[in-house]
Protein backbone atom coordinates (compact mmCIF):
# COMPACT_ATOMS: atom_id res chain seq x y z
CA UNK A 1 0.00 0.00 0.00
CA UNK A 2 1.29 3.64 -1.01
CA UNK A 3 2.40 5.42 2.35
CA UNK A 4 2.64 8.89 1.23
CA UNK A 5 4.97 9.94 4.10
CA UNK A 6 7.57 7.43 2.85
CA UNK A 7 7.01 7.31 -0.63
CA UNK A 8 6.61 9.83 -3.78
CA UNK A 9 3.13 8.73 -5.58
CA UNK A 10 2.68 8.20 -9.31
CA UNK A 11 3.37 10.71 -11.79
CA UNK A 12 1.21 11.95 -14.58
CA UNK A 13 2.18 13.24 -17.66
CA UNK A 14 -1.04 14.48 -18.49
CA UNK A 15 -1.87 16.25 -15.41
CA UNK A 16 0.68 16.69 -13.36
CA UNK A 17 1.48 17.79 -9.90
CA UNK A 18 2.14 21.52 -10.00
CA UNK A 19 2.97 24.03 -7.08
CA UNK A 20 1.26 27.33 -8.18
CA UNK A 21 1.02 30.86 -6.50
CA UNK A 22 -2.41 31.74 -5.94
CA UNK A 23 -3.27 35.12 -5.27
CA UNK A 24 -7.01 35.53 -3.49
CA UNK A 25 -8.82 38.54 -2.50
CA UNK A 26 -9.97 39.35 0.99
CA UNK A 27 -11.98 43.25 1.84
CA UNK A 28 -9.99 44.60 -0.98
CA UNK A 29 -6.90 42.85 -0.58
CA UNK A 30 -5.06 40.31 -2.64
CA UNK A 31 -3.67 37.82 -0.19
CA UNK A 32 -0.46 35.71 -1.37
CA UNK A 33 -0.56 31.77 -1.08
CA UNK A 34 0.77 28.49 -2.49
CA UNK A 35 -1.14 25.55 -3.91
CA UNK A 36 0.41 22.35 -4.02
CA UNK A 37 -1.97 20.00 -6.40
CA UNK A 38 -1.73 16.39 -6.70
CA UNK A 39 -1.25 14.86 -10.02
CA UNK A 40 -3.78 12.94 -11.66
CA UNK A 41 -6.86 14.65 -13.42
CA UNK A 42 -9.27 14.57 -10.09
CA UNK A 43 -10.95 16.24 -9.20
CA UNK A 44 -8.90 16.35 -5.95
CA UNK A 45 -9.84 17.12 -2.59
CA UNK A 46 -8.78 20.43 -0.81
CA UNK A 47 -7.25 21.27 2.89
CA UNK A 48 -6.96 25.08 3.60
CA UNK A 49 -4.03 25.20 6.39
CA UNK A 50 -4.12 27.87 8.45
CA UNK A 51 -0.82 29.22 10.38
CA UNK A 52 -0.85 30.66 13.29
CA UNK A 53 0.44 34.22 14.94
CA UNK A 54 2.66 35.21 13.72
CA UNK A 55 3.08 32.60 10.96
CA UNK A 56 6.95 31.66 11.61
CA UNK A 57 5.18 27.89 11.41
CA UNK A 58 3.66 27.56 8.54
CA UNK A 59 3.33 23.73 8.31
CA UNK A 60 4.66 23.44 4.41
CA UNK A 61 5.67 19.68 5.94
CA UNK A 62 1.86 19.33 6.15
CA UNK A 63 0.89 20.27 2.56
CA UNK A 64 3.65 18.19 1.20
CA UNK A 65 2.47 14.84 2.73
CA UNK A 66 -1.22 16.25 2.11
CA UNK A 67 -0.19 16.63 -1.76
CA UNK A 68 0.83 13.03 -1.79
CA UNK A 69 -2.13 11.57 -0.23
CA UNK A 70 -4.12 12.92 -2.97
CA UNK A 71 -5.46 16.35 -1.47
CA UNK A 72 -4.86 19.56 -3.14
CA UNK A 73 -3.42 21.80 -0.21
CA UNK A 74 -3.07 26.03 0.07
CA UNK A 75 -0.73 28.14 2.40
CA UNK A 76 -1.47 31.09 2.73
CA UNK A 77 -0.81 34.58 4.36
CA UNK A 78 -3.38 36.88 6.35
CA UNK A 79 -3.75 40.46 5.84
CA UNK A 80 -0.65 42.69 7.53
CA UNK A 81 1.71 39.49 7.77
CA UNK A 82 4.64 38.70 5.82
CA UNK A 83 4.23 41.65 3.07
CA UNK A 84 0.65 40.95 3.00
CA UNK A 85 -1.06 44.29 2.51
CA UNK A 86 -3.60 45.40 4.87
CA UNK A 87 -3.65 45.55 9.03
CA UNK A 88 -3.44 42.55 11.09
CA UNK A 89 -6.38 41.49 13.59
CA UNK A 90 -7.70 38.84 15.10
CA UNK A 91 -11.53 39.39 13.04
CA UNK A 92 -9.25 40.00 9.66
CA UNK A 93 -7.34 36.34 10.29
CA UNK A 94 -11.39 35.02 10.55
CA UNK A 95 -12.98 37.25 7.66
CA UNK A 96 -9.46 36.21 5.04
CA UNK A 97 -10.10 32.39 6.18
CA UNK A 98 -14.00 32.70 4.91
CA UNK A 99 -12.61 34.82 2.27
CA UNK A 100 -10.20 32.42 1.16
CA UNK A 101 -12.82 29.40 1.38
CA UNK A 102 -14.93 31.40 -0.94
CA UNK A 103 -12.60 32.64 -3.58
CA UNK A 104 -11.13 28.55 -4.10
CA UNK A 105 -14.91 27.70 -5.70
CA UNK A 106 -13.81 30.54 -8.36
CA UNK A 107 -10.67 28.72 -9.57
CA UNK A 108 -11.54 25.07 -8.41
CA UNK A 109 -12.36 24.05 -12.39
CA UNK A 110 -8.48 25.47 -12.96
CA UNK A 111 -7.18 23.66 -10.41
CA UNK A 112 -9.29 20.47 -10.69
CA UNK A 113 -10.11 20.88 -6.81
CA UNK A 114 -13.23 18.94 -5.72
CA UNK A 115 -14.78 21.65 -3.30
CA UNK A 116 -17.04 19.04 -1.86
CA UNK A 117 -14.45 17.43 -0.18
CA UNK A 118 -13.16 20.25 1.65
CA UNK A 119 -11.10 20.20 5.16
CA UNK A 120 -9.67 23.02 7.38
CA UNK A 121 -6.27 22.49 9.31
CA UNK A 122 -4.43 25.09 11.32
CA UNK A 123 -1.71 25.64 14.11
CA UNK A 124 -2.49 27.52 17.52
CA UNK A 125 -4.19 30.80 16.05
CA UNK A 126 -5.02 28.85 13.14
CA UNK A 127 -6.86 25.97 14.94
CA UNK A 128 -8.68 28.43 16.20
CA UNK A 129 -9.46 30.31 13.07
CA UNK A 130 -10.19 26.63 11.61
CA UNK A 131 -13.03 25.86 14.18
CA UNK A 132 -14.54 29.12 13.61
CA UNK A 133 -14.76 28.95 10.20
CA UNK A 134 -15.65 25.48 10.10
CA UNK A 135 -18.70 26.17 12.40
CA UNK A 136 -19.87 29.51 9.66
CA UNK A 137 -19.54 27.56 6.80
CA UNK A 138 -21.41 24.15 6.32
CA UNK A 139 -19.17 22.80 3.12
CA UNK A 140 -16.30 22.45 5.32
CA UNK A 141 -17.06 18.34 6.21
CA UNK A 142 -13.87 18.56 8.13
CA UNK A 143 -12.02 20.00 10.60
CA UNK A 144 -8.16 19.71 12.43
CA UNK A 145 -6.66 22.01 15.30
CA UNK A 146 -3.39 21.37 16.53
CA UNK A 147 -2.54 23.11 19.63
CA UNK A 148 -5.54 25.38 18.66
CA UNK A 149 -5.16 28.77 21.04
CA UNK A 150 -8.70 29.48 22.64
CA UNK A 151 -8.75 33.42 21.86
CA UNK A 152 -12.11 33.61 24.32
CA UNK A 153 -10.63 31.76 27.03
CA UNK A 154 -7.26 33.84 26.80
CA UNK A 155 -9.95 37.04 26.66
CA UNK A 156 -11.47 35.94 29.84
CA UNK A 157 -8.10 35.57 31.92
CA UNK A 158 -6.64 38.86 30.92
CA UNK A 159 -10.28 40.28 31.97
CA UNK A 160 -10.02 38.82 35.54
CA UNK A 161 -6.17 39.61 36.17
CA UNK A 162 -4.46 42.33 35.02
CA UNK A 163 -1.09 40.78 35.69
CA UNK A 164 -2.14 38.51 33.14
CA UNK A 165 -3.29 40.83 30.78
CA UNK A 166 -0.19 42.47 31.09
CA UNK A 167 1.62 39.36 30.11
CA UNK A 168 -0.20 38.79 27.00
CA UNK A 169 0.33 42.46 25.65
CA UNK A 170 3.93 42.01 26.17
CA UNK A 171 4.20 38.40 24.92
CA UNK A 172 2.04 39.74 21.27
CA UNK A 173 4.13 42.57 20.79
CA UNK A 174 7.22 40.73 20.98
CA UNK A 175 5.97 38.69 18.12
CA UNK A 176 5.16 41.71 15.63
CA UNK A 177 7.92 41.98 13.48
CA UNK A 178 6.19 40.14 10.68
CA UNK A 179 2.97 41.72 11.04
CA UNK A 180 1.50 45.63 10.17
CA UNK A 181 -0.94 47.78 11.99
CA UNK A 182 -1.19 46.27 15.50
CA UNK A 183 0.01 45.86 18.91
CA UNK A 184 -0.19 43.86 21.53
CA UNK A 185 -2.21 46.27 23.28
CA UNK A 186 -4.43 46.60 20.58
CA UNK A 187 -4.72 42.52 20.11
CA UNK A 188 -5.59 42.18 23.94
CA UNK A 189 -8.01 44.98 23.77
CA UNK A 190 -9.71 42.85 20.75
CA UNK A 191 -10.11 39.68 21.98
CA UNK A 192 -11.41 41.22 25.37
CA UNK A 193 -14.30 43.18 22.89
CA UNK A 194 -15.31 39.79 21.48
CA UNK A 195 -14.70 37.65 24.98
CA UNK A 196 -17.40 34.47 25.12
CA UNK A 197 -18.38 34.62 21.09
CA UNK A 198 -14.66 33.75 20.24
CA UNK A 199 -14.48 30.92 22.64
CA UNK A 200 -13.78 27.46 20.79
CA UNK A 201 -16.36 25.40 23.65
CA UNK A 202 -19.09 27.66 22.28
CA UNK A 203 -18.46 25.84 18.84
CA UNK A 204 -20.17 22.66 20.17
CA UNK A 205 -23.28 22.78 18.45
CA UNK A 206 -22.22 24.33 15.59
CA UNK A 207 -19.50 21.42 14.67
CA UNK A 208 -22.04 18.38 16.08
CA UNK A 209 -22.43 16.55 12.44
CA UNK A 210 -18.84 17.29 11.35
CA UNK A 211 -15.77 15.35 11.76
CA UNK A 212 -13.46 16.98 14.06
CA UNK A 213 -9.80 16.16 15.39
CA UNK A 214 -8.28 18.14 18.34
CA UNK A 215 -4.24 17.78 18.82
CA UNK A 216 -3.52 19.31 22.25
CA UNK A 217 0.73 20.00 23.26
CA UNK A 218 1.50 18.41 26.60
CA UNK A 219 4.79 20.41 26.88
CA UNK A 220 3.45 23.68 25.48
CA UNK A 221 3.92 27.21 27.18
CA UNK A 222 1.82 28.86 24.60
CA UNK A 223 -1.43 27.21 24.70
CA UNK A 224 -0.99 24.80 27.39
CA UNK A 225 -3.79 21.91 27.18
CA UNK A 226 -5.21 22.16 30.40
CA UNK A 227 -6.75 25.33 29.14
CA UNK A 228 -7.19 25.87 25.47
CA UNK A 229 -7.64 21.71 24.55
CA UNK A 230 -9.02 19.56 27.57
CA UNK A 231 -12.06 22.41 28.09
CA UNK A 232 -13.04 21.99 24.40
CA UNK A 233 -12.76 18.40 24.24
CA UNK A 234 -14.93 18.32 27.19
CA UNK A 235 -17.47 20.52 25.49
CA UNK A 236 -17.72 18.23 22.08
CA UNK A 237 -18.29 15.74 24.15
CA UNK A 238 -20.92 16.81 26.21
CA UNK A 239 -23.13 18.14 22.73
CA UNK A 240 -21.63 15.62 21.43
CA UNK A 241 -19.61 16.41 18.48
CA UNK A 242 -20.56 12.61 17.10
CA UNK A 243 -17.24 12.26 14.57
CA UNK A 244 -14.86 14.14 17.38
CA UNK A 245 -11.46 12.70 17.69
CA UNK A 246 -8.52 13.89 20.03
CA UNK A 247 -5.10 13.03 21.22
CA UNK A 248 -2.66 15.08 23.44
CA UNK A 249 1.07 14.54 22.01
CA UNK A 250 3.98 15.19 24.91
CA UNK A 251 5.69 17.74 22.62
CA UNK A 252 6.39 21.73 22.74
CA UNK A 253 3.74 24.17 20.77
CA UNK A 254 5.13 23.62 17.28
CA UNK A 255 5.20 19.99 17.53
CA UNK A 256 9.12 19.87 16.65
CA UNK A 257 10.17 16.46 17.26
CA UNK A 258 6.36 15.12 16.75
CA UNK A 259 6.07 16.29 12.90
CA UNK A 260 5.37 12.95 11.21
CA UNK A 261 3.25 11.75 14.35
CA UNK A 262 1.11 14.95 13.39
CA UNK A 263 1.10 13.79 9.67
CA UNK A 264 -0.03 10.44 9.96
CA UNK A 265 -2.47 11.27 13.16
CA UNK A 266 -3.81 13.81 10.50
CA UNK A 267 -3.67 11.42 7.87
CA UNK A 268 -5.42 8.98 9.50
CA UNK A 269 -7.99 11.08 10.36
CA UNK A 270 -8.64 11.93 7.11
CA UNK A 271 -8.91 8.49 5.80
CA UNK A 272 -11.99 7.84 7.91
CA UNK A 273 -13.70 11.34 6.64
CA UNK A 274 -15.99 10.48 3.13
Amino acid sequence: MFDPLAADPPGDPDFPATTPALTLDSHGTPLLGVLHVPAGRGPHPVAVLLHGFPGNERNFDLAQVLRRAGYASLVFHYRGSWGVGGSWSWAHVLEDAAAVVSGLYEVAADHRLDMRRLVAIGHSLGGFAALMTAAAEPAISAVVSVAGFDVGAAAALCRADPKVRAGYAEAFDGELGPLRGTSGEALVGEMEAAGDAWRLTSLAPLLADRRVLLIGTGRDSVTPYELHHEPVVTAYRAQPVDHLEHHVFPTDHSLSDHRVTLSRTILDFLARCP
